[in-house]
């Protein structure tokens, strides 16, 4: 079928010119294509043509729809046929199978190679779940109140057992205080050896007292693909990036709202820190950051220069050949270590602050500059 494209060219649907939005979308799915995670993206894709007639976002296919059709279609045909249960995987991926069973007539696919449903079979209403806002504070309070009862209960229990066993001696709770007391000093030193134990590995001087290398830290440019407003808080947005990972973009929530609009936030690069550990931020993983300079009353993204791919490496002068760590560990505190030092000069270009007073500035493989807007002394984060 490798002719589905040539052969929807010469259909007589126009082109639709496609908005700022629906070449995000556009993009993102020419990126899932790119990376072979189709697949992976079934559930996403069924919820999204729930909502949408095609993947664009438009009212007429495009040949981007073609071009994940034909990645589908196999798939869909292999969901169909491995299962006895017909009825649930229908009922599951209603609106992929609509979108491919209208496309598959449309481009005139083989009837032997072409899905074949059972469009008599009745299937389960489907139902739209809605997450309830759940009252920050009411659930706060319900936890104090539960902790405070468990604390009750607890002093009872042990009032109760102390009564049972009679109150132990003056001599005995000195023992008891004592052995409490070497057994804390004890974990107290085990602790501090371990910490200067690991900070000869280099990877966590923060926590030995050392500033470690800015090297640690996985910068890269990334390329937001499509950015909406978080479900479930209003302070964020939940971007689509491309940062070059083979398994496809990530998702990155990021509490911009305040100093962007939506429409800034699509299709354009960024720098990316691409190994913090992943967080849940209510209720979506956000898997990276997206890195800003800013000062008291404004916020501003650091620029990649011209030319700039997604996936680039990004450095500090001088540090261009170490690998950083997959990981930050947050235990060790190395983001927080490093970052005070990032900051911007007069030229608004973006520099490490070695201890030592010397400025290393943020570069790529050509030895340009990453900046920001108009900041000078930016705090960047």
């Amino acid at each position: 079928m490798s002719d589905l494209i040539t052969k929807f060219k010469t259909l007589s649907i126009a082109s639709p010119a496609l908005s700022r939005e629906q070449n995000a979308f556009n993009t993102q799915w020419q990126s899932v294509l790119k990376s072979g995670q189709v697949e992976q993206q079934l559930d996403q894709m069924n919820l999204f043509l729930r909502d949408n007639t095609f993947l664009v976002s438009t009212l007429q296919p495009t040949e981007t729809d073609v071009e994940v059709f034909e990645a589908v279609l196999p798939l869909s045909k292999q969901l169909v046929s491995a299962t006895k249960d017909v009825k649930d995987v229908y009922a599951k991926y209603r609106h992929v199978f609509r979108w491919v069973d209208y496309l598959q007539n449309l481009l005139a696919v083989p009837s032997g190679e072409q899905l074949t449903l059972n469009h008599d079979l009745e299937l389960p209403r489907e139902i739209i779940e809605k997450k309830k806002k759940t009252d920050g504070k009411a659930a706060e309070g319900k936890t104090d109140a539960e902790a405070k009862e468990g604390k009750k209960a607890g002093k009872k229990a042990a009032e109760g057992e102390q009564k049972q066993r009679g109150k132990p001696d003056e001599e005995t709770l000195k023992k008891l205080r004592e052995e409490a007391k070497a057994k804390k000093a004890a974990k107290k030193a085990a602790k501090a050896q371990e910490e200067a134990a690991k900070g000869k590995d280099g990877t966590s001087s923060a926590a030995a007292g050392e500033l470690p290398a800015p090297s640690v830290i996985d910068f890269r440019v990334g390329f937001i693909q499509k950015a909406v407003k978080h479900p479930n808080a209003d302070s964020l947005y939940v971007s689509t990036i491309d940062v070059g990972d083979e398994e496809g973009p990530r998702t990155v929530c990021s509490g911009l709202v305040k100093h962007f609009p939506l429409e800034a936030m699509q299709e354009r690069y960024v720098v990316v820190v691409c190994n913090l550990k992943p967080v849940n931020m209510r209720s979506i993983k956000s898997t990276a950051m997206v890195l800003c300079g800013s000062d008291e009353e404004h916020v501003e993204f650091v620029e990649p220069p011209a030319g700039s791919v997604a996936g680039d490496k990004v450095f500090f002068e001088g540090y261009g050949a170490e690998e950083p760590l997959k990981q930050l560990n947050p235990k060790k505190k190395i983001w927080e270590a490093l970052q005070p030092h990032f900051s911007t000069n007069d030229a608004l270009e973006v520099f490490f602050k070695k201890d030592d007073g010397s400025a290393l500035k943020l570069t790529n493989a050509k030895g340009e500059s990453f900046k920001v807007a108009s900041i000078k002394n930016a705090n960047v984060r």
